[in-house]
């Protein structure tokens, strides 16, 4: 049996209560036999300087980079601020995306999932991330969709995913993504 497809997730908010970063560890948790799941977290990314980066290149970043490259798949996790993705998970697009040319999700199976307490479930926001990875060449999962509205009514106050309609819908979309990072990535689906 060959081994589990790896996959890189993170979420674009840095509140330790996020509903986001609770739907990543639901990934984790939730994933066939099929995938591994790990968790990449974002809080020590600076603000994007091209003067920092020409000085030094964080850490922060090469690590995530690297993290991202060794994987064989991406999943973003993303509130919605504003009707867009949040700045926080802007500013990490731009520091995987360089320097120009050295996109570390390039060719690479990503999937965009998301939860808001409001009622469209991140619709505008994974739109606009749609987009934004589009032009880093990310090969974006177009189907299905995770769109968690309403998302306090979903997790329990330790942050885990009780909904059970919710939890088969990830758990389905999790096979899909399997099915989409063997297809890209030309790689033989595990059994299981």
């Amino acid at each position: 049996m060959a081994a589990p497809l790896s996959v890189v997730a993170f979420a674009g908010s840095l509140r330790a209560a996020s509903y986001n970063r609770a739907l990543a560890r639901a990934l984790r948790d939730l994933a066939p036999p099929s995938l591994a799941v790990g968790i990449e977290e974002i809080g020590a990314i600076p603000l994007y300087n091209f003067d920092v980066e020409r000085a030094a290149f964080p850490e922060a970043v090469t690590r995530l980079k690297h993290a991202l490259r060794a994987a064989d798949g991406t999943l973003i996790v993303t509130p919605e601020h504003n009707f867009s993705l949040p700045g926080v998970l802007k500013n990490v697009l731009d520091w995987i995306s360089r320097p120009p040319g050295d996109s570390a999700l390039s060719g690479k199976p990503v999937g965009v999932l998301g939860a808001t307490s409001g009622l469209t479930g991140t619709a505008r926001a994974q739109m606009h991330l749609r987009t934004i990875l589009v032009n880093l060449n990310a090969a974006v999962m177009p189907q299905p969709a995770v769109l968690i509205a309403q998302a306090a009514g979903k997790f329990d106050a330790d942050g885990r995913l009780t909904d059970e309609a919710t939890r088969t819908h990830v758990r389905a979309y999790l096979e899909a993504f399997a099915r989409w990072v063997a297809l890209i990535g030309r790689k033989e689906l595990p059994e299981g």
